[in-house]
């Protein structure tokens, strides 16, 4: 038997920090929403007890550094599982983005191997398991439209965004997270996005409020280090979109576009130096 999962990437409307923790994670409050690119994980059960993934690109690990492996092997150590699986990623959201591939996989993969191997682990179960992988994996694994807080693994769900179009593009880069994080002066922040302002935006299905309180408080640390982060922004917002964010920490630029007749303009323009653009829809 073969189980299907898809894995949707996520953007973040909204991230804020408030503080360094003791434990040295940092306390977060996000909004977070998925949207239409998607990776597709295929499982198998294995007579033989062992984990094989293979994937269709070859720049990403196949073995104890993926997520997706670390997913199943942790499944099995927790219930006992004896039995193998072979798991196969299909890559489409990009690596290394700001757009939470990895986290995504390794929810798809509990979610998967929970059906394939019939365990019955419910989904508040599922979520504390993917806190212990990564702090994007609790909001991958329930999907929809959440305040995430905590480091990322308290989860509020919420309405979900009016319906839009969302350009994604990455540069040729990729951002350490931890780097990121690590030049965040916590403390200092001046400036926080209002998480009430963005539920009530989300709560009316204003769009144009949506738009106006887009908000990431990592941007000015990534922008500061990778130029082409703030290019890739201002070109955005000058070829039409009506709100422009930075995903996580980066590097891929999301914009939100309420008209289909922009798209092309927006689509084309950005093409002209960023060979990773996608235009996808929010999944609501």
């Amino acid at each position: 038997m073969k189980i299907y999962e898809k894995a949707p990437a996520k953007i973040n409307l909204l991230l804020d920090v408030l503080r360094k923790r003791g434990d040295g994670y940092h306390e977060v409050e996000m909004i977070m929403t998925m949207v239409d690119l998607a990776d597709r994980l295929e499982m198998e059960e294995l007579p033989r007890d062992t984990i094989i993934i293979s994937s269709q690109v070859g720049y990403i690990p196949l073995d104890e550094k993926n997520l997706a492996f670390q997913a199943a092997r942790l499944i099995k150590e927790r219930y006992d599982v004896r039995k193998g699986v072979y798991i196969h990623l299909d890559k489409k959201i990009p690596v290394a983005a700001g757009l939470a591939g990895g986290s995504s996989d390794a929810a798809a993969a509990l979610r998967g191997l929970n059906r394939l191997w019939g365990l019955g682990i419910s989904e508040d179960e599922l979520c504390d398991l993917g806190a212990e992988l990564g702090s994007d994996v609790p909001f991958c694994v329930t999907g929809g439209t959440a305040i995430a807080r905590g480091r990322g693994e308290k989860l509020e769900h919420i309405l979900p965004p009016p319906q839009c179009w969302v350009v994604l593009a990455k540069p040729p880069i990729n951002v350490s997270t931890a780097d990121v994080y690590g030049r965040l002066r916590a403390n200092e922040l001046k400036d926080h996005p209002s998480i009430e302002f963005m539920r009530g935006a989300l709560a009316r299905g204003s769009f144009h409020d949506m738009c106006e309180g887009l908000g990431n408080v990592l941007e000015n640390v990534t922008l500061e280090l990778y130029p082409e982060v703030r290019q890739l922004k201002e070109s955005m917002l000058r070829l039409g979109a009506d709100g422009v964010l930075m995903s996580g920490s980066g590097p891929t630029v999301f914009g939100l576009v309420s008209k289909q007749a922009k798209l092309p303009r927006i689509y084309n323009g950005l093409r002209g130096y960023c060979k990773e653009v996608y235009v996808v829809r929010m999944l609501t």
